[in-house]
């Protein structure tokens, strides 16, 4: 708990100062634009990525089978798609046993702040398939191995519980990093030799180093990973390894590798690509895109987590009890 503190705390540093130097480096020159991209500066003469950001979208990570090897829609057909949406919304399913589900009202709690980049992609994921390779024999193994433990000892205790429920990390964080479904947002500040990303959901900051510097001993193992970043022309590259395994996203080893790409279209968009690669997980690697919208709130909302998290007590004093119970019918 010291040491998450401590990293915490370091963060937290670093990002005040990026946040102090932006405040001076954030006012962008306008630049001849490129193959559709502007080319904002910092005043250190590096692209200007920062903002507060919105990841949300509509667009599935997976393309639909019906859709085959179509990659993007056309606007007339986009349009249609959005009426039919809109035909369904607002509308409760019934359950099985005839009663109504109920809707979770987000914005009674002020989550429904989704600014959402249009797009005509069909899936997140590019390429004629647009679907998640298929996962290797090892990564079935790991799979049922996990699924079995969560299922004779998912009660146990806290350590057992899901990461999220523990307020130690969001699979949406990455990386890659994905849209939650709520508090999608981030925000990236600059400074020079470092990027960094604050998220919203989870509150954890991403720091990245510029300066050309290595990645540690690969026996040096985290929960993000060790993030090492360049340029190339407008875009940010980032190069991430080192995982630790335990986060596992989407099922992933410790040999996961991510590269991410992020440039600025315009003013209000930013294209955010990746490609992920784990032999030991998917029997090829595979790549996405997304675009993000700049937000209109321009800050990031407090995102307390483990602060009253009632949830987990509940659940294992339940279990407890249900346990004592059971004891003492038994005898």
């Amino acid at each position: 708990m010291i040491r998450k503190f401590t990293f915490a705390l370091v963060a937290i540093v670093m990002l005040a100062a990026a946040l102090a130097f932006s405040q001076v480096a954030s006012k962008p020159a306008a630049a001849p634009a490129s193959k559709g991209t502007v080319a904002l500066r910092t005043t250190d003469g590096q692209p200007d990525l920062q903002g507060v950001w919105s990841t949300a979208t509509t667009v599935p990570l997976e393309r639909p089978a019906n859709l085959g090897a179509k990659e993007f829609y056309t606007p007339e057909e986009l349009a249609a798609n959005a009426a039919r949406a809109g035909q369904r919304k607002g509308k409760a399913a019934p359950r099985e046993d005839g009663a109504l589900a109920v809707h979770y009202d987000l914005s009674q709690f002020a989550l429904n702040r989704r600014e959402i980049a249009p797009s005509l992609r069909t899936s997140l994921i590019v390429g004629p398939e647009g679907r998640i390779p298929p996962t290797t024999d090892a990564a079935k193994q790991r799979a049922a191995a996990a699924a079995a433990i969560r299922r004779d000892h998912g009660f146990d205790g806290p350590e057992n519980r899901g990461l999220a429920e523990r307020c130690i990390l969001w699979g949406s964080e990455g990386p890659p990093m994905m849209a939650a479904g709520y508090n999608d947002n981030l925000q990236i500040v600059q400074g020079p030799g470092y990027v960094a990303i604050l998220q919203e959901m989870i509150h954890d900051t991403r720091m990245i180093p510029t300066d050309g510097s290595a990645h540690p001993d690969k026996n040096v193992k985290l929960w993000f990973g060790d993030s090492r970043g360049h340029w190339e022309g407008n875009t940010l590259v980032v190069d991430t390894a080192n995982f630790n395994g335990r986060a596992a996203w989407r099922g992933s080893s410790e040999n996961l590798h991510v590269t991410e790409r992020f440039t600025r279209k315009d003013a209000e968009t930013l294209t955010y690509q990746f490609t992920v690669e784990d032999p030991a997980t998917w029997t090829q690697p595979w790549s996405a895109e997304v675009s993000w919208v700049k937000s209109a709130n321009d800050r990031i909302f407090e995102y307390a987590c483990q602060e009253g998290n009632y949830g987990m007590a509940n659940i294992l004093s339940g279990v407890r009890a249900t346990e004592a119970k059971q004891a003492a019918g038994a005898k």
